[in-house]
């Protein structure tokens, strides 16, 4: 297994006589101190923006990483349009619902153009939702409808799709079950599906920030698995035999995204349990399937796969 401190020596030989100078926003969550971080590792300068009034705990290993920590008001543009300037790209790691990911994202987005910053990532790391009818994921819609407003807008836009976050698989996501022995899925044994470990996704977001031609879409999956062949990664990782359980068609867990939808809504959270259902509901239908991968875009980024996940120590 590959960990962060050996992604590391990778990219310290990697330096650049013309520092750029990336801003990230929702540097203080997992995802957005993980692309700092490779960014810094990248020889970039980085600016952290958080929200006015984040506690020192928060911020003090971002600027013990190298980066300025920004506190700004996320509802003031000429301020995020101030701490924007001279940016070569504003990388968005937020995450919330819709007061976030449209709102707060557009202020940002406004203030990048602003700002004159001629490049935005947004904050999508996930499935393909382009090639997903609107109404089949709530989270996803929310991106769809703030990439319409940065596609209007006059500035270079990538966004990184990962297919679902690997690490999930080692408790959070129920598809794996060390407990009983068990895969559990819905719909076709041989689906194939995306996987993406968070330190791999952020690991290439950083690349791409630096990147000054990236495309619209960037497209990645540490390992591309079916559900038998997460029966095999199990298998291998823990040397235990595991057993492939269909618990029904995709009608089936539509209906119990249904049912659990109206029984536990939960409307103000950002991943309630029937919106983690919706996207394997996605991931399983196989529309949007990641292709074609730019995995070798950046050859020197190196992918963990489920194995490899899977092995980590508990």
């Amino acid at each position: 297994m590959e960990s962060i401190i050996e992604k590391e020596n990778e990219f310290n030989d990697q330096t650049s006589a013309d520092i750029k100078t990336i801003v990230v926003a929702g540097a203080t969550g997992k995802l957005g101190g993980l692309i700092v971080h490779f960014l810094i590792l990248r020889g970039a300068s980085v600016k952290a923006l958080v929200r006015r009034g984040t506690s020192a705990d928060k911020t003090g290993e971002l600027s013990g990483a190298g980066a300025v920590v920004g506190q700004v008001d996320f509802d003031n543009v000429p301020e995020l349009a101030e701490a924007c300037m001279g940016a070569a790209c504003v990388v968005s790691a937020l995450s919330g619902l819709r007061d976030v990911i449209v709102d707060a994202q557009s202020r940002l987005l406004e203030a990048a153009v602003k700002a004159g910053v001629p490049r935005f990532i947004p904050s999508d790391y996930c499935i393909d939702y382009t090639n997903l009818p609107p109404g089949s994921n709530r989270n996803l819609d929310l991106r769809r409808e703030f990439n319409d407003r940065l596609d209007r807008l006059p500035v270079m836009a990538t966004s990184v799709l990962n297919g679902m976050f690997t690490d999930l698989l080692a408790g959070e996501a129920p598809l794996i079950l060390t407990g009983p022995k068990l895969v559990v899925f819905w719909g076709n044994a041989d689906q194939p599906l995306d996987f993406t470990t968070m330190s791999d996704t952020a690991a290439f977001t950083a690349a791409a920030a630096l990147d000054s031609f990236t495309p619209r879409y960037l497209r990645i999956a540490g390992e591309v698995a079916t559900p038998k062949g997460l029966k095999q990664a199990a298998e291998d990782a823990t040397g235990d035999k595991f057993r492939l359980l269909r618990v029904g068609g995709l009608g089936v867990l539509k209906a119990m995204i249904s049912v659990t939808r109206t029984l536990f809504p939960q409307k103000n959270e950002v991943f309630p349990a029937w919106q983690g259902m919706q996207y394997l509901h996605n991931m399983l239908g196989g529309r949007p399937k990641l292709h074609p991968l730019d995995n070798n875009r950046y050859p020197e980024i190196h992918w963990e796969g489920v194995r490899d996940v899977l092995s980590r120590p508990k």
